[in-house]
């Protein structure tokens, strides 16, 4: 197993590294991640590990995926759009 793909060890944070992964890298990982788990060959303490991994790659591709709606969108998150009132009164 490639170095990036394996289970953060005991004490290790599971999402520690993941922060640092482009989209397509987490997302790779998640889906190699869960045919792992989906394969049933992985022991407990290991699968543990490796959900407590696969939650933070989804919550960061899931980061990811709202970043890029709101650049596209042009929301910058403020909940303000910066257009005027609909009746054109100030």
């Amino acid at each position: 197993m490639a170095e990036e793909d394996r289970a953060p060890a005991e004490g290790e944070t599971a999402g520690a590294d993941v922060a640092e992964l482009s989209y397509e890298q987490a997302r790779d990982q998640l889906v190699e991640l869960v045919a792992r788990l989906e394969g049933g060959q992985v022991p407990l303490a290991e699968s543990m590990r490796l959900w407590q991994r696969g939650e933070a790659l989804a919550a960061h591709c899931t980061s990811w995926l709202d970043r890029a709606e709101q650049s596209l969108t042009g929301d910058d998150g403020s909940g303000e759009d910066g257009s005027a009132s609909a009746d054109g009164e100030d």
